[in-house]
């Protein structure tokens, strides 16, 4: 039955990437001093232009609000604002099928007060309940949540879900000063320094281990106190961990996960033969990926067994390709 079922799962999750479809909000909030606000918005539009540009997602897929919108007219769809976000997210919810990915990314300012943890807004502000009642309403259980507001870490424990990754920028309501964590991750996901594995693809994973680091080396090189130190969860806990693994409590979602591949890597060969090849290895890369999302749920010995097959088909096949294009030359 366990192998029935772990057999029929793997060929769900492993359906065409073309299937799949990836939503983002990028929601940036209330900047407090101007050049707060100018750096949020920097941050933010830098995200926007590399999901439409090198990543090639559609710009009705991504929901782009800002405390000013006529600051950057261009690329806004609306004001970040409690109305706009509920009706916003509700779009996505919408929207987003059962296989589908969602990103939702908040860039600005935050509170707690002991109790409630806050994003900041033009008018009433947000607290993590108010976005967990949110996500309840998605289909899409591939959900990625990243709050890179100062006293950010409350989200971790409202947010926790199965197959759901939340990144905050701060491990606790108490660390309320201004965050450098969002810049680094958006640089990660947008450039490929943070693709370890050299998948053509950033990962949260890749991108959160990459601005944890950047951001330690600022702090020491000025001389002063860590005062922001980011957690991501995945293991549906609630606890987060400020030190993620592929293998550990957290960390094997987001290792999988990522806004997508960009376009320049998806080109294939002209010459039929190497193109198939290509193509072969793309699904296994899938397959490989879909066997590491499921592992918690095989018994290991069985998790074993099924990776270390299709990663020896998938050393086979790129052999095979580099066996080819060597000929070609």
């Amino acid at each position: 039955m366990v192998k029935t079922l772990f057999t029929l799962t793997l060929l769900l999750v492993a359906a065409p990437a073309a299937a799949q479809q990836t939503h983002v909000a990028v929601i940036v909030g209330l900047g407090g001093e101007p050049e707060h606000a100018e750096t949020f918005r920097r941050w933010g539009g830098s995200l926007v232009d590399h999901l439409t540009g090198r990543l090639g997602i559609p710009r009705e897929r991504i929901l782009y609000l800002l405390d000013d919108p006529g600051q950057d007219s261009a690329r806004a769809t609306g004001r970040a604002t409690r109305a706009e976000i509920e009706k916003g997210l509700a779009a996505i919810g919408a929207a987003a099928a059962a296989d589908d990915v969602v990103f939702i990314v908040l860039i600005g300012h935050g509170t707690w007060d002991g109790k409630i943890a806050k994003f900041n807004l033009a008018g009433p502000d947000m607290a993590a309940g108010d976005f967990a009642a949110l996500l309840k309403r998605f289909v899409t259980k591939n959900v990625v949540f990243v709050n890179t507001a100062s006293a950010s870490g409350p989200f971790v424990q409202a947010l926790a879900g199965t197959a759901r990754v939340v990144v905050t920028a701060t491990r606790s309501g108490a660390e309320q000063f201004a965050t450098l964590f969002g810049g680094y991750f958006v640089d990660a996901l947008a450039g490929d320094t943070a693709d370890a594995d050299k998948n053509r693809r950033v990962s949260v994973l890749e991108a959160f281990n990459a601005a944890k680091i950047e951001v330690a080396r600022v702090y020491q090189q000025r001389g002063i106190m860590l005062t922001e130190r980011a957690l991501l969860e995945d293991g549906g806990d609630g606890e987060g961990s400020l030190e993620p693994a592929a293998n550990g409590k957290d960390g094997s979602v987001a290792a999988i996960l990522s806004l997508g591949t960009p376009k320049e890597a998806l080109v294939l060969p002209a010459d039929p033969k190497l193109r198939q090849l290509h193509e072969e290895r793309r699904a296994l890369e899938q397959k490989a990926e879909s066997v590491k999302l499921l592992k918690a749920s095989m018994p290991p010995a069985q998790y074993a067994a099924e990776l270390e097959k299709v990663l020896t088909d998938l050393a086979r096949k790129t052999q095979e390709i580099r066996a080819l294009e060597g000929k070609a030359k």
